[in-house]
């Protein structure tokens, strides 16, 4: 980025990586503002760290000697204030761009994947950042270590970024250390095909830059260039170069000796996760030896890694009652928090509610929801969350609703969603989804601390 930019205007700055951003900007001393088409805990938090955020679009509210308007591909392309930017020739550019701009000039550790790549490039930032090495870093979710979604350290050479498969963005950057975490299909309301997003994530892994390494998830197959020097790793696959073995769980927490290439590092501890982050550690771990990170200072970061917001995010946690909230909006990851939930209470009565994400998503994966919830015990679902998308005729969460194969399903509007959690009376909580069902989870968790009598 050019050292004049002062003044930078966020469209859509409610975005976990747009707030990343304009955090990364206000801590570094310049003028930041933005709009978004809602309040959130997130717009007020950024509000309370002195950036202005306004929700009704106007003109009027654009600052005058604008340097820079970052905007998100989310968008609408007939929104009033970005209409009267492109028309007033106002320097602009997507979040990707911005973002590929600013790693350009680190060492950059880059982690894409249709899921698991924020809870593993969050593991990556906090090793790094509790070793001499340290890192900046801009991450899709709030960090619990940090309370942020954004490291500053301008004294180290790397930085952490998430890689964004949607809208090709992930394309803007050329990483040292790469790694891909999965690639089902997804976001086919950009790619169309399945096929088109794994070209999409070969061109990703060939960006990795010659000298440096790409992580590659046991399982993926992709056409790598030979000049790229490539790593498999995996929860327990012994044909990988880096994977977990002797996985065991004591008093919550997970151990497993860590085997690479060239040691094994025994007895590794994991706090208060679900099975899946061990895979997630697994990569983790490679990517931070691979840059010096040395073994008393991944075992001691990797054991008070606290996680991500949202991502199998204990919210009550008695011998009673479980509450859980998560981000999880593709099957594949609702299957693998259902499956982990199942594992840690073999025993207990499983509730999960579900907001769907985008009318095309929910159309192309509709037996694919209907099937990743069918293990609970009691199903729940909301109304799709729309956000930048228009209504499909004949698609709502009834679509998903109708594929259940069980009784024990409801759909459910937001305003009665408590009762009806009081009088089901869960053992285990789950709330799914990655639109706004996170406002409700606060109102979730105090119902059911003043119904229990918990403090």
């Amino acid at each position: 980025m050019t050292n004049n930019i002062k003044t930078y205007y966020f469209l859509g700055i409610g975005g976990i990586g747009m707030s990343a951003l304009a955090r990364y900007f206000k801590q570094t001393g310049n003028n930041v503002s933005g709009y978004d088409r809602t309040p959130t805990p997130l717009t007020k938090q950024l509000e309370a760290e002195g950036i202005p955020v306004h929700y009704t679009a106007d003109i009027n509210l654009i600052p005058t000697n604008v340097d820079l308007v970052v905007y998100t591909p989310a968008i609408p392309s007939d929104n009033e204030e970005y209409v009267y930017i492109l028309n007033n020739n106002i320097p602009l550019k997507k979040r990707a761009q911005v973002l590929g701009e600013i790693s350009a000039n680190k060492k950059c550790i880059a982690v894409a994947g249709s899921h698991g790549k924020t809870s593993t490039s969050g593991m990556i930032a906090y090793i790094l950042s509790k070793s001499s090495i340290g890192c900046s870093a801009f991450l899709g979710g709030i960090a619990k270590n940090f309370d942020s979604n954004v490291i500053i350290n301008p004294q180290s050479e790397y930085v952490v970024v998430e890689a964004d498969e949607y809208d090709r963005s992930f394309h803007q950057l050329y990483p040292t250390y790469s790694v891909i975490t999965a690639t089902d299909a997804d976001h086919l309301d950009i790619y169309q095909t399945h096929e088109n997003l794994l070209e999409a994530f070969k061109q990703y892994g060939n960006q990795t830059q010659h000298g440096g390494k790409l992580f590659l998830k046991q399982n993926i197959e992709l056409e790598i260039d030979e000049n790229i020097a490539t790593e498999r790793y995996s929860i327990d696959d012994i044909n990988s170069d880096y994977y977990a073995w002797n996985i065991r769980i004591y008093k919550g927490n997970y151990f497993f000796d860590l085997h690479t290439p060239n040691h094994v590092y025994y007895d590794m501890e994991l706090i208060g996760a679900p099975l899946y982050n061990i895979e997630n550690a697994v990569a983790a771990c490679a990517v931070t030896l691979s840059c010096g990170v040395t073994e008393y200072e991944l075992r001691h970061a990797l054991k008070t890694f606290t996680g991500i917001k949202r991502r199998f995010d204990y919210r009550i946690k008695t011998d009673d009652f479980v509450f859980i909230d998560d981000y999880a909006h593709h099957p594949q990851e609702i299957s693998t928090v259902i499956n982990s939930l199942k594992a840690l209470y073999p025993n207990k009565r499983i509730v999960g509610i579900f907001q769907p994400h985008l009318y095309s998503r929910t159309r192309d994966f509709a037996q694919e929801f209907a099937d990743s919830l069918l293990p609970l015990d009691e199903i729940i679902l909301l109304d799709i969350y729309p956000a930048r998308e228009l209504p499909i005729p004949g698609i709502s969460s009834k679509t998903i609703l109708h594929k259940i194969d069980k009784m024990s399903k409801y759909l459910c509007g937001k305003e009665e969603l408590v009762d009806v959690l009081i009088a089901l009376a869960p053992q285990v909580l789950i709330t799914l989804g990655a639109g706004n069902i996170d406002a409700l989870v606060p109102q979730i968790e105090e119902a059911f601390k003043e119904t229990l009598n918990i403090q």
